[in-house]
């Protein structure tokens, strides 16, 4: 392991560790499944709550969303997500808003200095039409079309036709996702090149292990160890929006009406009836595969979008427009 790379005490307290590496995103773009499988390396240790989010302060929920992991709210409990790392373990965490965050890189710069930061980025329309979905199925958007989402941009800029239940409005400005080139010079402003590795979704999603070990050598840890395929949080599609949202609105509520319906469930639901076998249960229910895209809309942002590509193929010295197929756009 390089000096670089070793584990960081805590410069609050010697107690107290700090991470070592952040997976920074982008969001559905295989940032959960590279955690998943970092988290059974034995010489990684990943915190159990797995977007902490804590360091991107412009990014704050505006309300807490019941049943879902706790964000820490100081940096004592920040912290404490990686109290349980042991000494030659490297400590790490996976929060996609930190790519977009405008306040994030000089805050992980800050807090640690010699960190390894990890971006994953995918083509622009294939990213939107994923994240936006994503939203959805989250309860963080109402507008199920995307082409509308998209036009709803200006009016919650200022604050106005914002879903009542999204407890984070800035990730509705779908455009501000795809500032590639803005985003990573955040972070080459605050660390030395070998310390920011950039990835490319397509290639994780062809090979994750060859992805995984590029990400295990990045890191100076063994990359010998056998390393299992992985996918996770895959794009869904939600059947009915407003059955969908009421139940969430129910299993998340705290009226008496809400506590009876929870009650309900409870006691109707099997005893032996594993939390992953429920939310399966759900997903068969709520969700199914995503239609498939609005190609005149795809084409629309792959146009919207090329000058962003073609910058970013210049930044990285990869032809990303060739391999993106935004050669063939106008």
């Amino acid at each position: 392991m390089t000096a670089s790379a070793e584990p960081a005490a805590g410069r609050r307290g010697s107690s107290q560790r700090v991470p070592d590496f952040f997976i920074v995103g982008q969001a559905k773009s295989g940032t959960t499944a590279l955690y998943t499988m970092l988290k059974r390396h034995p010489q990684i240790f990943m915190s159990e709550v797995k977007e902490p989010r804590f360091l991107a302060s412009d990014l704050r929920d505006r309300f807490h969303i019941p049943a879902t992991d706790p964000v820490p709210d100081t940096l004592e409990q920040y912290l404490a997500l990686f109290a349980d790392a042991a000494p030659g373990q490297l400590a790490g965490e996976a929060s996609p808003s930190y790519l977009t965050s405008q306040t994030a890189a000089a805050a992980i710069a800050e807090l640690q200095p010699a960190a390894r930061i990890i971006a994953i980025l995918r083509e622009p329309a294939s990213f939107l039409r994923s994240l936006h979905l994503q939203f959805v199925q989250a309860h963080v958007e109402t507008e199920k079309d995307l082409r509308k989402a998209l036009a709803l941009e200006d009016d919650r800029r200022q604050g106005k036709r914002v879903p009542r239940r999204s407890h984070r409005p800035n990730v509705l400005l779908y455009s501000d996702h795809v500032r590639y080139v803005e985003q990573l010079r955040r972070y080459h402003a605050m660390f030395a090149p070998e310390q920011v590795l950039v990835l490319i979704y397509d290639d994780f999603r062809r090979d994750n292990e060859a992805t995984v070990r590029r990400v295990l050598r990045f890191l100076d840890v063994a990359e010998e160890l056998p390393v299992l395929p992985r996918q996770v949080n895959p794009t869904v599609q939600v059947r009915a929006q407003r059955v969908h949202q009421l139940v969430h609105a129910l299993a998340s509520g705290r009226g008496p009406f809400a506590r009876a319906v929870q009650a309900s469930v409870k006691a109707i639901t099997p005893p032996g009836l594993s939390r992953s076998s429920a939310v399966a249960i759900r997903d068969r229910i709520f969700f199914t595969a995503p239609a498939e895209p609005d190609a005149r809309l795809m084409g629309e942002l792959r146009q919207r979008f090329k000058g962003e590509v073609v910058a970013l193929s210049e930044y990285l010295g990869r032809d990303l427009v060739s391999e993106w197929g935004y050669d063939d756009v106008a």
